[in-house]
């Protein structure tokens, strides 16, 4: 007979996925991971379109809790693409015999908590189920993706695709006449790579990014032995950093210099590349307007020193948001791209895309036609993979209702009426580079349900004290950096901005990773005290 009851089921296959299997089965709970798709690697399994590769440099962009991955696992290039990321993943999983505990091919569609028996039951789309005390949601903030609110979508007759959902086969883009919607993250890394292959290739840009360009250098044989030799350390100063990466914090603000120095500084983080600009420049860019303008102008001026064209540069230069009022992706060449004749940059700000037609797309009076067509355009973050699914708790409520007006969570990790449901990357946790939340929360989550195990606590389930302070801590830390005035400016997907109906709130933390995880310490230190409903208790003993 086919096994069916666990202690834990974890939905997901990817980072969160693993790292909780792994730290679960320390503890001695009988747990499965499952997952829809038909291989491990969550994010980096859903997202194959040409480009797609980390921010985050490889040192930073990995677990550091088995030594044997560490010193057997071979990274190649700084900015690892995203096929060395699932090979990554994949070798995580044999390498620390976690495969045999993960299920694929079963999407859940529903999970309801049972009052009469304290467990979770999860069905799957054949309707199939498994049964458990926890249910731990491992599914990632950015697989659910969005669709452009464009009239028409299905009167096109070319090929059109969405970046989330790439086709394994690939799309033949050579020599066509290729449309992307689309700047996030995405879009900027899709642009450089497929620019050069496409006939021509126009980029529709409603609001323009602030890019840090950065380069890709392979990894040495004596570079990739120093960070083994250092990993708990670079993982420490990841932990300890707000936004989780292995750089060291700037400790004069942008308005404490000379304008000589500041533009020294500005110059020496930017040829750096990457996020060292965003981290290391100084300590106030995400919280000080007039700081924060400073560098917006300094990355003006690099886009009208790359790109030739000084319409397509001004163009390409954001005015109405300053630096952070978006998450700053990192450019392999993005600007250069806008150099090559065949790329058109078309702007959708004043007169934007009115609709899908046979052809191509529509802009104001002027019809594209288009052999393919890219929508890049993003996810439903943070809340999407959750709402999606029917989350069933006490006394019937859904997840999604719950949430219908705004996001009650307790640290993101737990709801008020939903039992020994546990969340990893839950909204509004830490805004940050993933990877390091995602093993501290998995480490922290092994440890409370130790801890409720041991000390025979009917649930693990925040008070509704502890999620109104967490909306108000949320809120509070948001509104205190420049990503709330100019966050709202730019349409932000932290806000919520980017999809339709969806409530405008902070949906991460920005009050710092670092603040975040002494706040998870000071739980565990109060035995948990805030994750212990007392009205569970009553209920459990009536």
């Amino acid at each position: 007979m086919t096994k069916t009851d666990y202690d834990a089921v974890v939905i997901g296959a990817g980072f969160s996925g693993l790292a909780i299997l792994h730290h679960l089965r320390e503890i001695g709970l009988d747990t499965v991971v499952v997952d829809g798709a038909d291989g491990i690697g969550g994010t980096w399994w859903i997202n194959r379109y040409p480009g797609v590769r980390t921010d985050s440099e490889f040192s930073y962009y990995s677990f550091s809790f088995s030594k044997e991955v560490r010193d057997e696992w071979v990274w190649t290039e700084r900015y690892p693409s995203g096929s060395e990321v699932l090979a990554y993943l994949n070798f995580v999983a044999d390498r620390l015999d976690l495969r045999k505990d993960i299920v694929l091919g079963r999407y859940v569609t529903r999970a309801e908590w049972n009052e009469d028996t304290s467990r979770w039951t999860v069905t799957f789309g054949d309707g199939s189920y498994f049964t458990a005390k926890y249910l731990i949601s491992g599914m990632g903030v950015l697989s659910q993706p969005i669709w452009p609110d464009i009239p028409g979508r299905d009167t096109y007759q070319g090929t059109l695709v969405h970046a989330a959902r790439w086709p394994r086969e690939g799309v033949d883009l050579k020599g066509k006449k290729v449309g992307l919607i689309g700047l996030g993250a995405s879009g900027i890394q899709i642009t450089p790579v497929v620019a050069p292959e496409a006939g021509e290739f126009f980029v529709f840009q409603r609001t323009p990014n602030f890019i840090v360009e950065t380069n890709n250098d392979p990894v040495s044989a004596e570079h990739l032995a120093e960070v083994r030799a250092t990993y708990d350390e670079i993982f420490t100063r990841a932990a300890n950093h707000p936004f989780g990466v292995d750089m060291v914090p700037a400790q004069y603000s942008a308005l404490d210099v000379d304008p000589e120095e500041r533009e020294r500084i500005f110059e020496s983080k930017w040829n750096e590349g990457g996020f060292h600009f965003a981290n290391e420049c100084f300590n106030d860019l995400a919280v000080n307007h007039e700081s924060s303008e400073l560098a917006s102008e300094f990355i003006r001026k690099k886009i009208r020193e790359i790109v030739k064209d000084p319409a397509t540069a001004d163009l390409l230069s954001p005015k109405t948001y300053s630096f952070n009022g978006k998450r700053v992706p990192t450019g392999f060449r993005y600007y250069d791209t806008f150099n090559l004749p065949h790329v058109h940059l078309i702007d959708t700000s004043t007169t934007p895309i009115t609709e899908f037609t046979e052809r191509g797309l529509r802009v104001g009076d002027t019809e594209y036609e288009l052999d393919v067509i890219i929508a890049a355009t993003g996810f439903d973050a943070m809340t999407g993979t959750l709402t999606q699914i029917d989350i069933v708790g006490r006394d019937g409520l859904v997840l999604r209702d719950k949430w219908a007006d705004g996001i009650r969570s307790n640290l993101g990790i737990s709801m008020n009426g939903f039992p020994n449901l546990l969340l990893s990357l839950g909204p509004q946790t830490p805004y940050s580079n993933l990877p390091v939340p995602i093993q501290l929360g998995a480490q922290w989550m092994a440890r409370a349900i130790d801890f409720a195990e041991k000390n025979d606590l009917p649930a693990l389930e925040a008070t509704r004290e502890s999620e109104e302070w967490w909306a108000e801590e949320t809120d509070r830390a948001g509104k205190a950096t420049v990503m709330y005035s100019e966050g709202k400016k730019a349409k932000a997907w932290f806000f919520g901005e980017n999809v339709p109906g969806k409530p405008h709130e902070f949906q991460v933390y920005m009050g710092g990773g670092q603040v975040y995880q002494q706040f998870c310490r000071d739980a565990e230190r109060d035995g948990y005290r805030s994750f212990r409903a007392p009205e569970f208790e009553l209920v459990q003993t009536r």
